[in-house]
């Protein structure tokens, strides 16, 4: 399978015409340079459509296509409910969690963790965080990246890798955030079209005279067992995706997790203009995630009766593009390459974002600072309009920018030996995280709402999740990966708030304020989120 010469002309036109758009949304005004708070938070002027976009162009990309998609051809339709409880976690978000973050100013979450913890625990979470982006999250997205482009394309795989990795680097590379976030409504807006015609096309291909509905309901009658949402213990997936659990059970912190604590994602709800900004954006990310499934599951499904067989089910999204007419398969191909690149250039960004102003600017504060310094807001940095603040910033901007170069190519690396022996790695990439979400979670949960909590308690929860998970996954291999994550997050919880009574608690580590955060919200909000609400029970009453 090969591109013809109309669509090589529709991607080429794709990637020259974002790359222009980052770099002119981006673009700083005469005499003016960027500084830290426009390169990383996008001058904390995010619109709700661009934080909305933004988070989903984040989230989906080839892990969530290709790598849905074929555990939507191994599974079925119950993998839909990552993107559907999703949903529901996001207006919890919003809710709950922005209403601290942005009163109290936080632009990263090792930040956040020190302001309310200490300054050890945001050393540790960074380093973490970083080798997490770095070795998981930027592998994962770049090599299945390129399985797509090499299937697609017939572009040699490893060429595929580092043309995707060095795109997306240098797609953000002078603009930062804002290059990124203000040019996804039009990379989410590509990806829901192509992965609308994919779907459309698959099941029309099935259907034959009576269409997309007729494909539909072939599948539904031939492939009942992929229309599962909820796997009986029978099911021999059921390690995978175990049963109820999957509604009240460890899908729940890795939700909050993911979508509450991560700084790729929660990044672009920190740069909103307000809150009422950033909770519509939540509130249409959450509306958006209720239309995935069709996009990146519905594929995997109709390819286990159109492409039965596959070598392995990764090929199942790729494989259906071969359906698609010349001229819509450039568009469709660009839709593909716009969602790795956006969640591609999402990452780097948030890795340049942590290891400058949550570990160089620590350590080597400017002129003046005291060594735990660093932060943007740091009285001991010098007022803004001095010229030492000045090349403060630009300094700052800078490492950033080389930490990008430096993340992308150790990515790029070590994406071969770590993700490339992986049958489906959205599956490897859930199971991987699972040994550190239980804690991080209890971490948070307690930093924002438990003010008795200490930094040895929330470090309790870190070391206990991953300890009680190895022990789990060496002793217990009969005992599904999510339900592990529940109970640990369980066992990790309790061990916090105990060690927390045990140590003293000092004031002066807490410096999060909460006593005027109100957590009202508007009446359009709580209207969209019954909305998502009963969108929610109707899916699963339909498909139990």
């Amino acid at each position: 399978m090969g591109l013809a010469t109309i669509d090589i002309v529709v991607v080429v036109f794709y990637a020259i015409g974002i790359f222009a758009l980052a770099q002119w949304v981006s673009r700083s005004k005469a005499g003016e340079e960027k500084d830290t708070t426009d390169y990383f938070l996008a001058s904390r002027s995010l619109p709700w459509w661009a934080i909305g976009a933004s988070l989903i162009a984040a989230n989906i990309s080839a892990e969530q296509i290709v790598g849905m998609s074929g555990s939507g051809y191994a599974i079925g339709l119950a993998i839909a409910s990552y993107e559907w409880m999703a949903a529901l976690t996001l207006l919890i978000v919003g809710k709950y969690f922005l209403p601290i973050f942005l009163r109290n100013g936080i632009y990263t979450m090792p930040q956040f963790l020190e302001q309310r913890f200490g300054s050890r625990i945001r050393t540790l979470m960074a380093v973490f965080w970083l080798a997490i982006y770095v070795f998981v999250n930027l592998t994962s997205i770049t090599w299945l990246g390129s399985i797509a482009v090499n299937r697609v394309a017939g572009v040699n795989q490893d060429v595929a890798l580092v043309a995707l990795g060095g795109f997306a680097l240098f797609y953000q590379f002078w603009g930062g955030l804002k290059a990124v976030a203000l040019t996804d409504i039009v990379q989410v807006t590509l990806l829901v079209m192509g992965g609308l015609l994919v779907s459309g096309i698959t099941l029309n291909e099935l259907g034959g005279d009576a269409g997309i509905v007729g494909g539909f309901s072939t599948l539904v009658e031939r492939l009942p067992g992929h229309f599962d949402m909820i796997l009986s213990k029978e099911s021999p997936h059921y390690m995978s995706l175990p049963g109820i659990s999957v509604l009240v059970g460890g899908m729940w912190i890795a939700n909050l997790s993911y979508w509450g604590f991560n700084q790729y994602i929660i990044q672009r709800a920190l740069a909103a203009k307000s809150i009422a900004e950033a909770q519509k954006g939540v509130v249409f990310a959450a509306y958006l995630k209720l239309l995935m499934p069709v996009i990146v599951v519905l594929p995997g499904i109709a390819a286990v009766m159109l492409a039965p067989g596959l070598e392995k089910p990764d090929q199942a999204y790729p494989t259906m593009m071969r359906y698609l007419p010349t001229g819509i398969l450039g568009l469709v191909f660009s839709a593909l390459v716009a969602a790795i690149v956006a969640s591609t250039a999402s990452k780097i960004n948030s890795v340049a974002t942590i290891f400058t102003l949550d570990l160089y600017a620590k350590f080597k504060p400017a002129p003046g600072a005291p060594a735990q310094g660093g932060d943007i807001s740091d009285p001991a940095v010098d007022e803004v309009g001095n010229p030492a603040q000045a090349a403060r910033e630009r300094e700052l901007v800078r490492v950033g920018r080389i930490s990008a170069v430096a993340a992308t190519g150790i990515a790029l690396l070590t994406a071969r030996p770590l993700v490339g022996q992986s049958e489906q790695a959205f599956q490897f990439i859930q199971e991987f995280t699972g040994f550190f979400t239980p804690g991080i979670t209890a971490m948070f949960l307690i930093g924002l709402f438990w003010k008795r909590g200490t930094e040895a308690g929330a470090l309790a929860a870190a070391v206990a999740s991953v300890v009680l998970s190895w022990v789990g996954f060496q002793f217990f291999p009969g005992l599904p990966f999510l339900d592990r994550m529940g109970l640990v997050f369980l066992a990790s919880l309790g061990l916090a708030v105990v060690v927390s009574l045990m140590t003293p608690q000092r004031a002066e580590t807490n410096l999060i304020v909460t006593r005027d955060v109100s957590f009202a919200t508007t009446p359009s909000f709580n209207f969209a989120s019954l909305g998502v609400i009963l969108i929610l029970i109707a899916l699963y009453t339909t498909w139990w």
